[in-house]
């Protein structure tokens, strides 16, 4: 047992609600099932965490690195802390001595009692890349944190999907006139909605990934810009009107946001020139894959540009609620290849990403034998186990352990999965 949890004091795993901007990212990671939120707080349950650290890497602002030394039978509960606006410090020595825990005597976090019952104690099917690729470039995160945004302002608002349609997506760009905001492709920014939530705090920001190139949006001004859908109904579809997407879908030229950011340190496309980039996205999830494709395309165009692929695979329910489906078609053939997938076309049987990928498993195969590949997927939770499935799938018809190569695709930072 751990010298820690044996004298009563444990290192307990605790999340920063100044800092924390909400992104389910620690949440989605945990493969114990140790962190949940509510309204108001993502908080991590003393009982069940491990201190298996899978959290820590992919979290974009920090904020669940903190550690507080604790008495075991004194952990901060998950009320506790769903009720935090700050963190608690850390106990003075005399402060744990009294509360009956002994002297600390480890670094590390310390090890959690069993799970209970029910709780999930496997790994997932499989845990993307928490590293970029070799050779990304470097990120700047974290420049305009939660307590000190910065402002930007509206230079674009339109609708990306066909008018006149329930779903509606829109491309929104913000422009950042002379202050220093640079980002990658397949980073996010967080925006702050104006007011105050149901209990009278100020709104946290919603995380949105950046849709334009590290050049801007517009070639050499600083901007960019973002894919943001209207929310209207929950996942069961009752309505709701979500505060930050409808804000920022309403948001007029000329007005002013609050931004911080930009997060993000992974999620980045690969610099080398021969680098072959697959795709595989819903909805919103085109976003980052929209500023990979424009990058490239302005590579191209350039001539610095040596000819990795390309491929995409894109899926929406209809094909008008699929954002930029006519600036998709107007790219050339020997660029990208796109594949589209839509699950409630009229008279016609439901097709997702993963179906297309299996029906395009050759060259998904070959490319997984490649070394210069890369693979990002982006979009709803519930898509992520279908893709890797197919995936896993392709590799094992073509002769592939597809454990240990999707050890390798992570290890490398060559199998990105952001859902959410």
């Amino acid at each position: 047992m751990d010298m820690a949890v044996e004298t009563g004091v444990i290192k307990q795993h605790l999340i920063d609600p100044e800092i924390c901007i909400r992104c389910n990212t620690c949440e989605a990671t945990c493969p114990v099932n140790a962190i949940t939120h509510d309204d108001n707080n993502y908080v991590v349950r003393a009982d069940i965490c491990n201190g298996c650290m899978a959290c820590i890497s992919p979290c974009p602002t920090g904020s669940i690195d903190n550690w507080r030394t604790m008495p075991l039978v004194r952990a901060y509960s998950i009320e506790e802390q769903l009720t935090w606006e700050s963190l608690p410090g850390e106990l003075t020595p005399e402060e744990l001595a009294a509360a009956g825990g002994g002297a600390d005597t480890t670094d590390a976090p310390a090890a959690a009692p069993a799970a209970e019952p029910g709780v999930q104690t496997q790994p997932p099917l499989h845990r993307g890349a928490t590293v970029p690729p070799w050779s990304a470039a470097h990120a700047y995160t974290n420049l305009y944190p939660p307590k000190t945004p910065t402002t930007a302002t509206v230079v674009g608002n339109f609708n990306c999907t066909e008018a006149g349609f329930e779903s509606e997506t829109h491309h929104v760009v913000l422009d950042f006139g002379s202050l220093p905001f640079p980002v990658l492709e397949g980073q996010s920014i967080g925006i702050v909605p104006p007011g105050t939530d149901a209990l009278g705090k100020r709104h946290h920001a919603r995380q949105y990934s950046i849709a334009s190139a590290r050049n801007g949006e517009r070639p050499g001004y600083n901007n960019l810009a973002l894919t943001v859908k209207r929310v209207t109904s929950d996942h069961d579809g009752t309505p709701v009107r979500g505060v930050a997407s409808n804000y920022v879908c309403d948001l007029q030229v000329g007005d002013k946001v609050e931004v911080v950011g930009p997060f993000g340190h992974s999620f980045l496309m690969p610099n080398h020139p021969k680098s072959h980039v697959v795709m595989i996205c819903t909805g919103t999830g085109s976003a980052p894959m929209r500023a990979m494709t424009e990058w490239r395309r302005r590579l191209r165009k350039s001539g610095k540009f040596e000819g990795g692929k390309l491929m995409l695979f894109f899926g929406a329910r209809t094909q008008q609620e699929l954002p930029y489906f006519g600036p998709l078609q107007s790219l050339p053939k020997d660029f990208i290849d796109i594949n589209l997938a839509f699950s409630r076309t009229l008279g016609q049987p439901r097709r997702y990403v993963q179906d297309l990928m299996r029906e395009r498993a050759a060259d998904l195969a070959e490319l997984l034998k490649d070394g210069n590949s890369h693979f990002y997927v982006c979009g709803l939770k519930s898509m992520e186990e279908g893709v890797v499935l197919a995936l896993r799938d392709v590799a094992a018809d073509a002769g592939l352990d597809w454990e240990s190569l999707a050890a390798t695709l992570a290890r490398e930072g060559r199998l990105h999965l952001e859902t959410y």
